[in-house]
């Protein structure tokens, strides 16, 4: 099966926007694109958009651990006072954390400050509903028409200006709901674990929750200094994690990224296992205990066909949406799935979160492997991954995809592959880069197409 690789372009276009990209707000802290002023003004029209009803509105605000955190906190903060709603701060905590407080802290809207798996030097703003949910596009949009207005008559009066309030105790709540994803009797003693918070968000409630189920806890990128996270670090540099679990002789390794809404696992050998082989795991595993809610799952067109074939093999079906885990949890929402995620590692359990959850889909790895008995290199090795190479064709401006050579060599490349493998041609969503994928069982044709392909797009870039 070959997708329509400018019928995915049409789809990821039509999201193009000002300010919000695939996952909320994200660029350089302070002397970029995510300054004070912006941060201040989204606080504003968020805050706007959000006041339904005669009720005191209030806001909750969680961040991870970068040092432009405190700056964009404050004027958020700021912001929302402005226009009367209340903020709760509750500082460094995970991305589904923040999702779920605002749920059960019965907020108006959830903020979290996080550039997730970037560097330090980048920030983010991710705005959740009250149900928990990160915002439609429909209600980003009309978020950007007010912070580019005048707001300035529409802000509360001397009496009804927002008071601020930092909230203990919220790191105790998120492991309890963490811990409340297993069975009750299932502990993990005997496991032990090297667990990598990547120096960020993750960093107090990961390793307190798997010592609290029984696990021999060996904690590394616990030391957020404000710069450090992610550095050498977390799931996109997993080696440094890799080599612990080898030198411990650890039965697991856990990497979370900066905000723990992605996962990646390493087995007892030190080798990485990515999102596409733990959603194989945990969608067998569902199947096997009945609570698989369809016969398949949700990923995006970057999942390995592999993946794809694997579940055909067990009965169940793939279904692909374009790539950023929002378009995934809508597809299940939609459509009635209950497992979804992203080769990268995000994996949302609805029955559990609203939203990609690193260590909660950690959780459910463990539990596999402990009721087993069986290594994590031979749980979570479901299927042999076919060939996959991807290009990244950076260019100035235009829309070279629709240049005549590119759309002629896309076509040759889909006739060639005869059905064997899949293309997936797409423009970055938080840079002006077009991204090249083919994959297949003929690696050096492969190899070829994508070469062709992203020799093509340069040119028509030039």
């Amino acid at each position: 099966m070959v997708p329509s690789a400018r019928r995915g372009l049409r789809a990821t276009r039509d999201n193009v926007r000002k300010y919000f990209g695939t996952d909320g707000i994200r660029g350089k802290a302070n002397n970029g694109k995510l300054n004070a002023d912006l941060a201040m003004r989204v606080g504003m029209a968020a805050g706007l958009m959000f006041q339904r009803g005669e009720h005191r509105h209030r806001v909750l605000i969680g961040k991870d651990t970068r040092l432009s955190g405190y700056l964009i906190e404050n004027a958020m903060t700021a912001g929302f006072l402005s226009v009367g709603l209340d903020v709760f701060l509750v500082g460094p905590m995970p991305t589904p954390a923040v999702a779920m407080l605002t749920r059960s802290m019965r907020a108006d809207l959830g903020v979290m400050i996080s550039a997730s798996h970037n560097a330090y030097e980048d920030n983010g703003i991710k705005l959740f509903g009250p149900d928990g949910y990160k915002l439609s596009d429909e209600i980003e949009i009309a978020i950007e028409e007010l912070i580019d207005s005048d707001m300035s008559k529409r802000l509360a009066k001397s009496a009804d200006v927002g008071r601020a309030k930092r909230i203990e105790g919220v790191h105790a709540r998120y492991i309890e709901f963490a811990k409340r994803t297993l069975p009750r009797n299932l502990e993990f003693d005997g496991l032990r674990v090297v667990v990598d918070c990547a120096n960020g968000a993750a960093y107090r409630v990961a390793p307190e929750a798997l010592w609290e189920l029984g696990a021999d806890v060996i904690a590394v990128g616990v030391e957020p200094d404000g710069l450090n996270i992610n550095k050498d670090c977390g799931s996109t540099s997993p080696e440094m994690l890799s080599r612990k679990v080898r030198e411990m002789r650890a039965d697991i390794g856990i990497a979370l990224d900066g905000d723990a809404d992605r996962l990646i696992i390493v087995d007892e050998k030190g080798h990485v296992v990515d999102g596409d082989q733990l959603m194989a795991v945990i969608a067998e595993s569902f199947k096997e205990d009945g609570r698989l809610s369809r016969d398949g799952i949700v990923a995006t067109v970057m999942s390995n066909l592999g993946l794809e074939r694997y579940l055909q093999s067990q009965g169940l079906s793939l279904a692909r949406t374009p790539v950023g885990d929002r378009y995934v949890l809508e597809h299940m929402r939609e459509h009635g799935f209950n497992v979804g995620g992203e080769a990268s590692g995000h994996i949302i359990l609805s029955d559990h979160t609203t939203t990609g959850d690193g260590f909660v889909a950690a959780l459910q790895i463990m539990a596999v492997v402990k009721r087993s008995g069986r290594p994590v290199s031979e749980v979570c090795r479901k299927f042999e991954p076919v060939a996959q190479v991807m290009r990244n064709v950076r260019y100035r401006s235009g829309k070279p995809l629709e240049a005549p050579a590119v759309v002629k060599t896309i076509d040759g490349a889909t006739q060639k592959l005869n059905g064997s493998g899949r293309l997936v041609i797409r423009p970055s969503g938080t840079e002006p880069v077009i991204r090249v994928m083919a994959e297949g069982d003929d690696p050096v044709l492969i190899e070829q197409l994508v070469d062709d392909i992203a020799g093509a797009v340069a040119d028509a870039a030039a």
